[in-house]
């Protein structure tokens, strides 16, 4: 990745208020291919927020998003989806009481004319979990019988299913074991080396900097500081999730 490149993703001056409550206020945010972006802050900092724009579930009141350079708008999910943005939200939105095979594929399923054609999605599933080195046993286990950390790999190979190029992942190790969550952590590890650009929303400080390139911090809504994960120290984050150091971001609006 290179500084010239240009991003996947840029959002410039992006706000949101819901009433008389300013959740975002001029928020900057680049993700590159090959990234993980790492998105912190304290409770109300506006992360999810953000996430929504991104997946279409909001509306900016203001600001810019490009795709690949190109000024465009989400104004949808589906249309997220044709721009190549992928989410998986905490609660994944998975059925219990299908199979793997069948959570991938739900709401966009396979017809070889009038039929399902369940050889090709199953294929398909197991070449998606086989890119994520994932550990299911069977892409026709029942969702029932998976750990949660197996359950997060269903909802991140069901993101890989339409060939996004940019992924938010709401905080996906949230609840999880020691060994569950290094396992997510190895699927957003394969994501980039995909390819792809990752956004990353985590109140986990250990698992953002085990996998994240760069650390955005948002705090009341606003920028407060950007860091190159490899070389900040965990003090640094905090003081700007906390506010003990305030870093807003110079502005960048995208009059290019």
């Amino acid at each position: 990745m290179g500084a010239s490149h240009v991003p996947l993703l840029s959002m410039r001056g992006i706000s949101k208020n819901f009433g008389a409550v300013e959740a975002l206020v001029g928020v900057d945010l680049d993700v590159h291919a090959h990234e993980v972006v790492a998105l912190v802050g304290d409770n109300g900092a506006g992360k999810s927020t953000l996430a929504k724009i991104v997946a279409g579930a909001y509306t900016a009141d203001a600001g810019l998003i490009e795709i690949d350079g190109q000024p465009t708008t989400i104004a949808t999910p589906g249309a997220a989806r044709e721009l190549g943005v992928a989410t998986v939200f905490q609660d994944l939105a998975l059925c219990d009481n299908l199979d793997v095979t069948s959570n991938l594929f739900l709401g966009r399923e396979v017809r070889n004319g009038p039929l399902r054609d369940d050889g090709y999605m199953e294929a398909t599933a197991r070449r998606v979990l086989n890119a994520l080195n994932s550990r299911i046993p069977s892409v026709r286990s029942p969702l029932s019988t998976l750990s949660g950390g197996q359950r997060q790999a269903v909802a991140i190979a069901r993101t890989l299913i339409g060939d996004p190029r940019i992924v938010v992942l709401d905080e996906p190790t949230a609840a999880l074991s020691v060994a569950q969550t290094a396992e997510v952590l190895t699927h957003i590890e394969r994501l980039r080396e995909l390819g792809l650009g990752v956004i990353l929303i985590s109140h986990n400080m250990t698992d953002v900097r085990a996998v994240s390139d760069r650390i955005v911090v948002l705090r009341h809504g606003r920028n407060n500081g950007t860091f190159e994960a490899a070389t900040t120290s965990h003090e640094e984050v905090l003081a700007a999730i906390t506010g003990a150091t305030v870093r807003r971001e110079p502005r960048l609006h995208a009059l290019r």
